[in-house]
Parts: C-alpha cells; structure tokens; sequence
C-alpha cells in the first residue's frame, strides 16, 4: 500500500488481510481439533488452508498424521512425498513413508524410500534401524521367490518360515509367507500340508485368489474333486 496507494490495490491488500485473518483462525482450530484427537475434522480445515497454502510443508506433515490415524495411508504418503520435496533435508518425511510401506507389506517401496533417508543422513539412528531390518526381509523374500522359479520348493518353505520369524509384529508378512508356503507344498505335490496351509490363509482372506487356486490343486491331488 505503501508503494502504490490507489483504490485496486487498497481493495486488493484488504481481501488478502481478511483472508489472511480466517487461515490463521483456521489454523489454530485445526490444531486443536488434531490435539483432541479429532482427525476428521483436522483434515477438513486443513484441506481449506492447504487449498490457499499449497506449499506449505508442515501442514502437509500434519495433513498426514491426520491421515495415519484415520486409516488412510495412501492419503498421507501423497502428503510426506509433497513434504519431502517442499523442505530440504526432510528425512522424518522419508522415514514415515518407508514406515508406512513396510506396515501395508510393500517392502521394496519402503527400502527405497529408506534409502532416500539415509542418502541426507547416513547417521540417522531410526533409518539406518529400519533399514537393516527391511533390506534382510526383503533379501530372504527375493531368495525365496528365487527358490520358487527354480522349482526348489523345500528351499523355499524354509526361506519363507524364516521370513515369518524375521517379522513378528506386521502380520501381513506371516500371511503373504504362508500363501507362498500353501503354493510350494501344492507345487511339490504335498497335498494335506498345502490343504492346511492354505486353508489358515483363507480364513484371514476369504478371498485370497492364489491361495484358492493352490488349494483346488491339493483337492485334486487327493481326488476330492468336490472340494
């Protein structure tokens, strides 16, 4: 106003005050709606603030904390992801992604975001943890898929029960283990094993594709053709 005192620009510097004014009272609403544990209502203040501050990295970050607790995970990766390009040095946001891949079983999309990480870091402590941890999950997965093309399906069994002693606490890893565990005893011929197997399977995923079609073959091995 200072530099160009006229009527437009007066107008102009007024609805940006006003609506400077409203964002800040957002703001603070949504900061409280998250501290009561309200994520439904956070997000939806937050969407209005992100829809004026697109850039804005912290409210993206917060955005996907929302999210997290919501259930929504794919929603609050599309937000660290933003983060992590907004703001340099972000290793938090990369560590959440990572995290949050590992826990929805896609273990190569975390090791290369943990990755990501500790290329801006290689000293952060909880990092270079999960690392170690995704990258001997994911060696012993692609040892034992390796077994699989190879026809080797003893190796493979024993390779995939130790993917389940290696990751106790995100269950997805024991029932992708055991899907694979049903198709290899299926495969080498040992029907009542891969009827049990897959059928511990299929009481988690009632629709779990493979694990029905591997089943199929153990019940036509033993000539229940019903089944």
């Amino acid at each position: 106003l200072k530099s160009n005192p006229s009527n437009n620009e007066e107008k102009e510097a007024q609805t940006q005050l006003t609506k400077s004014d409203e964002l800040q009272r957002l703001h603070s609403q949504a900061l409280s709606a998250y501290q009561q544990e309200d994520y439904k209502v956070a997000i939806y203040l937050l969407d209005e603030i992100l829809a004026v501050c697109v850039w804005d990295a912290e409210l993206r970050e917060l955005r996907a904390e929302c999210y997290i607790k919501e259930g929504e995970p794919s929603k609050a990766i599309s937000d660290l992801k933003a983060a992590a390009k907004l703001k340099n040095d972000n290793t938090e946001a990369f560590y959440k992604i990572s995290r949050i891949y590992y826990q929805l079983g896609d273990h190569e999309l975390s090791l290369s975001e943990v990755r990501e990480c500790l290329k801006l870091d290689q000293d952060h402590k909880q990092c270079f943890s999960l690392y170690k941890q995704v990258k001997k999950l994911n060696k012993q997965i692609e040892s034992a898929e390796e077994f699989i093309r190879e026809g080797r399906y003893e190796d493979a069994i024993n390779k995939y029960e130790s993917v389940m002693k290696t990751e106790t606490e995100v269950p997805i890893y024991a029932t992708r283990a055991k899907e694979r565990i049903c198709h290899c005893l299926s495969k080498n011929q040992q029907a009542t094993g891969a009827i049990k197997v897959c059928s511990q399977v299929l009481q988690l995923e009632p629709t779990n594709v493979n694990a029905l079609k591997d089943r199929a073959e153990a019940y036509l091995l033993e000539d229940q053709y019903e089944e």
